[in-house]
């Protein structure tokens, strides 16, 4: 009885529903057809029933939306205009036991952008024969039942509906027994086999009845049954189920195999009598592979998916039988709740892609269906997008939605959209679908050229040649393709009664000006009307590239001498040995300066910084490479022409000075015109070393007695101030440039013999914080006999000798010492 009320109410809503959406749709088609129907059979004349032309179609005219995952029944034929069918319809496997079934979609006419719903109606025909489950049929009656006594019979089943279902049942093969037949509440036929005589169980324990189900269509069609009838002993009391009705609700994400729930019926009889067996009753095929129940314990099981999309609600009888033959039945239904397990779908129907940035509001983009296979609120949906964009969405009939532009558009500020359309369920949790569309945003000519000044001032260099470029406008349109070219002129005006056209010429693609005078340009976009921009512009004289670099450092020699560098053959690749400093009187791009090597000994073996003139070593050194590396470097300015100056770089491949005087000495001679100027030079060089090397250790030796005499107490540090960080050695007219190294000098004194050894360390230009010691090393001394041994080492200090200042230094610390 719940249940009908239940079908009542819903059939009840539907038609309230049904109602409200033929109000609001602008148009509804109703078609209707009986089932099974062959493929291509006429469902109706839809294009004349649109006021349409049904001769030639196109599906761009009128077509069918489709929805993901929903079999289409239903096909235009577009020469006709006919609406037909795709397909065998089946009544019965669409809409099961549903009253009236109803398959309904939409069309659109796109030259309007309409949408119209569609509602065919499938008729129901005689096509099924009512049929009982399979197998033969048991009833057992024990021997005390008395006349009139009832027993139920299994009843038939027929897909069909109304007429063509279920309509009477007959019964034949013994006088024992009549049929009773029923009509129930909701309109099926109930059969029960009623006992006309008492039964004997020793004459006869067994009977074999036929029972006859018939439907009213025409033809009548029939199913049959064998039915066994056992004849049982007295057994006086049936089993009786604790309630008539079960009714469950459960979740439709329950594992397999979860306990929906338990039937349980009692018998006052004790022994076999007693004992009671389950087993279903009036149940589908499709509910016995859902759910087992165990004859035992009337505990029902789940053993199948459940999906409430698919079957929201079960309903099935259970019976319990004794040994003796008596039985009750009790009525089972599961209803099945609904859980947000569905995301939601969505369809873009109808889409373009570009529109002009000067389309009105409300323009229509895109035309989306959005679907939820859930029931309830867990399919209520709402469709968003993003609220910084122009755009709107606008919910058409039924779950269709359009987007509209919502304001102006303005190619220039945005010309593409990626749209992200979300459809958000309002189910617990809520899912969600997102889809984007892209849309191009098409041009018009909306901005005129625009000048970054409303005025220009420039520079040329005088004596410039007839017809030489001397100025470049340039304006800016915002615009796209031809709406963006833009044309330069200048507007004609009188100039000292001659026209302006005689003084200045303007390159009408370029912009650039060739003239001598204040003059006012105009520039004009190629779009439809055309749209221009005026600017007003003065010209004055620049300056031409008149000045070569010249280069300060390293400074060329005036005696004809190399400029030598130092550089340790322990060197690591990227030590920095030398930088070329030059200058350029030109400004601007005139003195803008780069750097190229054009001529090494040993090409690769060193690189040179394209703008800041470093020399620093490309790779480690090898024994092979030669001591002595010549490098051309090239000084050129940016001017045009671009002019230059070069310079010649001698680089030395020594760790320390004594090594590289005495790597020099043991060059070999070569047999070339130049090798004799060669070795008077290695030999002055090393002359003059050897000379300022004995000067400076009896310089060290005085400093160090000195300090031996000051500090011994204190046994305190040596702190040398930094050296500059480049200093020129001469000698005789040879000048060496020598790059500050790090030293850790160990002097030795004793037996009136001094020695000075300089190992070299880490070498930068300068010492930063980091770079200098924490505290100064100790410097070793050792004496003579008379005064012991006193040791100190002094830290890495940064020496740097000079051609033009040794003598001064070393003239001031001999002084110094005096005093």
């Amino acid at each position: 009885m719940k249940i009908m009320r239940f079908c009542k109410e819903t059939i009840l809503l539907q038609c309230l529903i049904l109602m409200f959406i033929l109000k609001t749709v602008s148009a509804q088609l109703h078609y209707s057809i009986p089932e099974e129907m062959q493929k291509g059979s006429f469902v109706g004349k839809i294009a004349k029933d649109l006021g349409m032309d049904g001769n030639n179609l196109s599906n761009r005219e009128l077509r069918i939306l489709t929805r993901t995952g929903m079999i289409q029944y239903f096909a235009l034929n577009y020469n006709s205009g006919h609406l037909q069918t795709t397909d065998r319809i089946d009544r019965e496997e669409i809409c099961a036991w549903a009253e009236k079934c109803k398959l309904n979609f939409q069309v659109i006419v796109e030259s309007k952008r309409k949408l119209y719903g569609v509602e065919v109606e499938i008729t129901d025909i005689n096509d099924n024969a009512p049929h009982f489950p399979p197998g033969q049929l048991e009833v057992k009656i024990n021997e005390i039942s008395i006349k009139g006594s009832r027993f139920p019979l299994p009843e038939a089943t027929d897909p069909d509906l109304g007429i063509n279902s279920v309509q009477n049942y007959q019964l034949t093969g013994s006088v024992y027994f009549s049929l009773d037949v029923q009509t129930g509440e909701n309109g099926p036929k109930h059969a029960e086999l009623v006992l006309e005589k008492p039964l004997d169980r020793e004459e006869q324990s067994v009977y074999d009845l036929i029972l006859t189900a018939m439907d009213g269509g025409d033809p009548v069609r029939t199913g049959t049954a064998q039915i066994q009838v056992i004849v049982l002993d007295a057994n006086d009391n049936a089993p009786i189920f604790s309630q008539p009705v079960y009714e469950i609700s459960i979740e439709e994400n329950i594992p397999k195999g979860s306990i929906v729930c338990a039937v349980k019926a009692t018998d006052l009889d004790e022994g076999i009598n007693g004992e009671v067996k389950y087993s279903f009753k009036k149940t589908t095929k499709k509910d016995s592979q859902m759910f087992l129940l165990n004859s035992t314990t009337g505990i029902i099981t789940l053993m199948g998916n459940l999906d409430f999309e698919t079957s929201s609600f079960y309903e099935f009888e259970v019976q319990a039988e004794d040994f003796g033959g008596l039985f009750d039945r009790a009525k089972v239904e599961i209803m099945v709740t609904d859980l947000n397990d569905n995301a939601p779908e969505l369809t873009v129907t109808f889409l373009t892609n570009s529109i002009h940035e000067n389309s009105s509001t409300g323009t229509v983009i895109a035309i989306i269906n959005v679907e939820d296979q859930d029931s309830g609120i867990n399919s209520e949906v709402t469709c968003t997008i993003p609220r910084n964009l122009p755009f709107q969405l606008k919910q058409s009939i039924d779950n269709f939605y359009s987007l509209v532009t919502d304001g102006p558009l303005d190619r220039e500020q945005v010309a593409n959209y990626n749209i992200t359309i979300t459809v958000t369920d309002h189910g617990m949790p809520s899912l969600s679908t997102t889809t984007i569309i892209a849309l191009h945003i098409l041009d018009t000519n909306d901005n005129p050229p625009h000048f970054a000044r409303s005025d220009y001032k420039s520079f040329f260099m005088e004596n410039n040649q007839r017809g030489a470029s001397i100025f470049s406008l340039n304006a800016n349109d915002p615009d796209w393709e031809e709406n963006s070219r833009i044309t330069y002129s200048i507007i004609e005006s009188q100039v000292t009664g001659s026209p302006l056209s005689s003084y200045l010429s303007i390159n009408s693609e370029t912009g650039v000006i060739y003239a001598l005078l204040s003059s006012m340009s105009r520039a004009q976009d190629g779009g439809s009307p055309p749209l221009s921009s005026n600017v007003s512009v003065t010209l004055f004289i620049l300056d031409q590239n008149d000045n070569a670099p010249q280069i300060l450092y390293p400074s060329l020699p005036t005696d004809g001498s190399t400029g030598i560098e130092l550089a340790p053959r322990s060197s690591e690749p990227g030590y920095l040995v030398t930088k070329v400093v030059a200058v350029d009187a030109d400004s601007g791009q005139n003195a803008w300066l780069s750097y190229q090597l054009i001529k090494a000994t040993e090409p690769g073996l060193f690189t040179l910084g394209l703008h800041t003139g470093e020399i620093r070593t490309a790779r480690f050194f090898l024994e092979k490479d030669a001591l002595k590396q010549s490098l051309v470097v090239l000084v050129k300015d940016n001017g045009q022409p671009p002019m230059s100056a070069s310079v010649t770089v001698t680089v030395v491949l020594a760790d320390s000075i004594p090594d590289m005087l005495t790597d020099l000495s043991s060059v070999p001679v070569s047999e070339d015109p130049q090798s004799d100027l060669t070795f008077y030079l290695v030999t002055a060089v090393a002359f003059v070393s050897c000379l300022f090397l004995a000067f400076l250790l009896a310089l060290l030796a005085l400093k160090l007695r000195r300090w031996k005499n000051s500090q011994l107490s204190d046994n305190a540090s040596l702190n040398f101030s930094g050296a500059p960080v480049s200093q020129f050695v001469g000698i005789d007219g040879v000048r060496a440039f020598l790059q500050s190294y790090c030293h850790e000098v160990s002097l030795t004194s004793g037996s009136r013999k001094s020695q000075i050894l300089f190992p070299i360390g880490s070498c930068t230009n300068t010492l930063t914080p980091q770079q200098a010691p924490d505290k100064p090393g100790p410097v070793l001394l050792i004496g003579d006999s008379n005064t012991g041994m006193e040791e100190a080492r002094v830290g890495h200090q940064c020496l740097g000798w000079g051609a033009d200042t040794l003598g001064t230094r070393i003239t001031r610390e001999a002084q110094g010492m005096e005093h």
